[in-house]
């Protein structure tokens, strides 16, 4: 399970111009489910992204969590973080899960989230979606399962 966690501003998704999720600060959380992926990775990443230490105390320093900072999460399901573009110039999105697994596992991330008090926004499984976000910093973090980064 890959997870590109952006700490952002503000951010929307849009599915066909209709805003169907939104947030003010927090993350974006951009999640690939890969074949293979278990419970055991989503609360990998679910405890990550709880966790991660990426917002300003008082001195400037990165201290902060998600949570000490009332902040929230818009999640997108995103398989093409899965895509292996070593060979050749299309990428092979193989690796990535059929939307049977990948849906309850990507539900049990933003249900991990919300069950630790961070409020969760998301897009629309499958669907083509606008993404709009102010990146804060810019703060960027990859969360890969499989690596434990």
């Amino acid at each position: 399970m890959r997870c590109v966690v952006q700490r952002v501003s503000s951010a929307s998704v849009s599915v066909s111009g209709n805003v169907v999720g939104e947030i003010g600060g927090g993350y974006v959380c951009l999640l690939g489910v890969e074949e293979g992926d278990a419970e055991v990775d989503v609360r990998y990443c679910a405890e990550k992204v709880a966790g991660l230490r990426v917002f300003e105390d008082a001195d400037d320093k990165m201290n902060l969590s998600i949570r000490d900072v009332s902040g929230a999460v818009l999640a997108i399901s995103q398989f093409t973080l899965l895509g292996d573009a070593r060979h050749g110039r299309r990428p092979s999105f193989s690796a990535a899960a059929r939307p049977e697994t990948a849906i309850p596992l990507y539900e049990s991330f933003c249900a991990r989230l919300r069950d630790a008090g961070i409020p969760v926004e998301t897009g629309d499984f499958g669907a083509h979606m606008a993404v709009a976000l102010v990146n804060d910093g810019p703060v960027t973090i990859l969360l890969d399962s499989k690596k434990g980064f």
